[in-house]
């Protein structure tokens, strides 16, 4: 099986999709990221595994703001929801904790995008691997994910 950032590249790729890889010191913290990246805060697109029953569910939000997970049970229709264990973020999404990416196409989970990252013209995000990350269009990010938003923040 190919790892996260191969079959990013490769859906990427795939899809005409024009972006840029920066290379870079480990990152593990959405202002970490930010700063070496040399992108506002709110311009990255911060990946969250959740886990409702026995589904999993990818959050993505802006990179300043933080998860309500009132709003995102009310989205869903469910009553329990908690982050994934880090086990089950390496299982599921073939990465750590802080390197996940905003793509859940790509393994088979359902995503729910904030629909306040649709303010940045470019948003950048960890491809699964701690010393890389993707700026891209946000546009083409929506086209190449396809995923439904709604309002998931604080």
């Amino acid at each position: 099986m190919k790892n996260p950032y191969e079959k990013i590249i490769h859906l990427l790729d795939d899809s005409d999709i024009k972006y840029e890889i920066l290379e870079h010191a480990a990152v593990y913290t959405s202002e970490q990221a930010a700063k070496i990246r040399g992108t506002s805060l709110a311009q990255g697109a911060k990946a969250l595994l959740l886990k409702t029953g026995d589904q999993f569910t990818l959050a993505v939000l802006p990179g300043n703001k933080r998860l309500d997970s009132k709003k995102l049970r009310k989205v869903l229709s469910v009553k329990k929801l908690r982050f994934a264990t880090p086990e089950e973020v390496k299982e599921v999404m073939g990465c750590e904790i802080g390197a996940c990416y905003p793509i859940g196409k790509i393994i088979g989970v359902r995503m729910i995008v904030d629909k306040s990252l649709a303010k940045n013209k470019i948003i950048s995000f960890n491809p699964g691997i701690h010393t890389k990350s993707i700026k891209m269009k946000y546009r083409d990010y929506k086209t190449v994910a396809r995923f439904k938003t709604a309002d998931i923040i604080q």
